[in-house]
């Protein structure tokens, strides 16, 4: 017993990925939960509008965080604010009473802002100086987690299926042998990355018309928006997504090492993204990593198309971010495919020289 004790504590040592996951996932994991499992908002992005915005502004307190006063605006542009995602709240300062329009999407926020003017009013009333308040939920009236959670697992799914399926796909053709002949065949490395990306591209694609049309028909979620918008922003995060999947494979000896870098590279996705716990109710010392995640933009389209019908034209950022993500995964993935055929092109033309003289 102790001489396989000893023999499984060498081999361990010798596979360096896997010793460095099992220190470095349960740390990562801790630090993660740590400063990204809170649910509490502690700043909403707020305008303020109408003649009495002036004096509006200056009553609010945390958690509202004022973004933009103008006395001449109106409804109008606190609902286009709302919409491009300018603002989770927004006021109607009026003479004599206050709208407020909350945005259904963002659920934390609205809760959070909903408790806040329920205080608010509260405190009012007690020092007699209460004035009307109205307030609605737009996009999300009833604030269903459904509707915000579909649109954002169906990110999730094509995550799985990009990073992790896809990243069997090389690592496959290694362990078979087929690798050396890929690399002596007149095929040049993008051609054997497309001819990888094409099948999970088109599997992904039918998965995630299922889940949107399932969210639809089982839990309602609406699809208010433009589909060719959804459909763009899909395929520039598939492109992200399969690529990731493919530096995964080059970069692993085995299905097993790929398994485990593809979920290392998946869990920051599911918590850091905004599906489970707010962006801005996270620390700074993660809150970052969420802008270089490229479900943190997928979802922000998905929920942008399908709750509020958010036209292309707000949806450049994401849009753009998205493709430039895309190219840079991308084109990392063929250099280092490229590199990874050299050598088996060269192993292959020697053995087959050496076959030839032995015979």
């Amino acid at each position: 017993m102790w001489a396989m004790t000893v023999k499984e504590f060498r081999q361990l040592r010798r596979d360096h990925r896997t010793f460095a996951m099992m220190i470095v996932l349960p740390v990562m994991m801790l630090v993660i939960f740590g400063y990204a499992a809170n649910f509490t908002v502690s700043k909403i992005s707020t305008v303020v509008v109408g003649p009495q915005a002036m004096t509006v502004a200056e009553q609010l307190k945390a958690p509202f965080r004022v973004v933009e006063i103008d006395p001449k605006l109106g409804i109008s542009t606190a609902k286009s604010r709302l919409l491009n995602g300018r603002a989770e709240v927004a006021f109607i300062a009026e003479p004599g009473t206050t709208q407020v329009l909350m945005d259904g999407t963002q659920l934390f926020s609205t809760e959070t802002a909903e408790a806040s003017l329920g205080r608010m009013a509260q405190a009012a009333r007690a020092s007699g100086t209460a004035s009307p308040l109205s307030f609605s939920i737009l996009y999300n009236p009833r604030l269903n987690t459904s509707w915000v959670l579909v649109p954002g697992l169906a990110g999730l799914i094509l995550v799985f299926i990009g990073t992790l399926i896809t990243s069997l796909g090389v690592v496959r053709e290694r362990q078979s042998g087929t690798l050396e002949q890929l690399a002596v065949m007149p095929l040049r490395p993008w051609d054997v990355i497309a001819g990888k990306i094409v099948p999970y591209f088109i599997v992904a694609s039918l998965d995630l018309i299922v889940i949107i049309a399932v969210g639809i028909l089982l839990f309602g979620v609406p699809f208010v928006g433009n589909v060719a918008v959804f459909a763009l922003g899909a395929i520039f995060f598939l492109l992200v997504t399969l690529g990731i999947g493919v530096l995964i494979s080059t970069i692993s000896q085995n299905q097993g090492q790929a398994i485990q870098l593809a979920f290392m590279v998946m869990l920051p996705q599911i918590l850091l993204s905004g599906l489970i716990f707010p962006i801005s109710s996270m620390g700074v010392g993660v809150r970052w990593i969420s802008y270089i995640l490229p479900l943190t933009y997928f979802i922000d389209i998905s929920r942008g198309v399908m709750l509020k019908g958010m036209p292309i034209v707000a949806l450049l950022e994401p849009l753009a971010l998205l493709a430039i993500l895309a190219m840079v995964v991308l084109a990392l993935a063929m250099l280092r495919f490229r590199r990874d055929l050299a050598p088996s092109s060269r192993s292959y033309r020697s053995a087959m020289a050496e076959s030839k003289v032995t015979a």
